[in-house]
């Protein structure tokens, strides 16, 4: 059984997905157009492309499930969802990820209070996005939302 780690900007997913892989799990490291930010680190944190380089996975169907998200694209691939144990998805790629891979999943949805992740979203200083752009776009999309197994509610887990 595989994990997914959902939530919304600042939610804990990467705090999460640190923890479970210190205890052994092994990581999903998904592809994204997003820039890096400051920490992170190609191959490990995600495979950074270009867009160009991400629409010709597509083409090849590479991607079990891909995204556009606030003008960057997102996506798993086949090798990297069969060798991973724990992985973040979007909800929007969850949605997308076809009925076989997420029968084989346990999802997580991390909900922390909004307070909170203001308070991360501060406190990381990220340069490539607005804090009111990945609040009101994350408000959007998990208005719904009730694809999951187990939801933490608490910053701490």
């Amino acid at each position: 059984m595989k994990m997914i780690l959902v939530g919304k900007a600042a939610s804990g997913k990467d705090f999460l997905k640190g923890k479970m892989e210190r205890k052994g799990f092994k990581v999903g490291i998904s592809h994204t157009t997003r820039k890096p930010r400051a920490n992170e680190i190609n191959g490990v944190d995600y495979h950074f492309v270009d867009e160009v380089t991400f629409i010709e996975m597509i083409g090849q169907e590479k991607f079990i499930e891909y995204m556009e998200f606030n003008g960057w694209f997102y996506g798993q691939t086949e090798e990297d969802f069969n060798n991973a144990d724990i992985m973040i998805m979007s909800k929007d790629g969850l949605d997308m990820l076809p009925k076989q891979y997420r029968d084989q999943c346990i999802v997580i949805w991390l909900d922390p209070s909004r307070a909170t992740r203001v308070k991360r979203l501060n406190d990381r200083a990220d340069t490539n996005d607005s804090i009111y752009r990945r609040m009101s776009t994350d408000d959007d999309q998990f208005q719904e939302f009730t694809d999951y197994e187990i939801r933490i509610t608490n910053p701490d887990f």
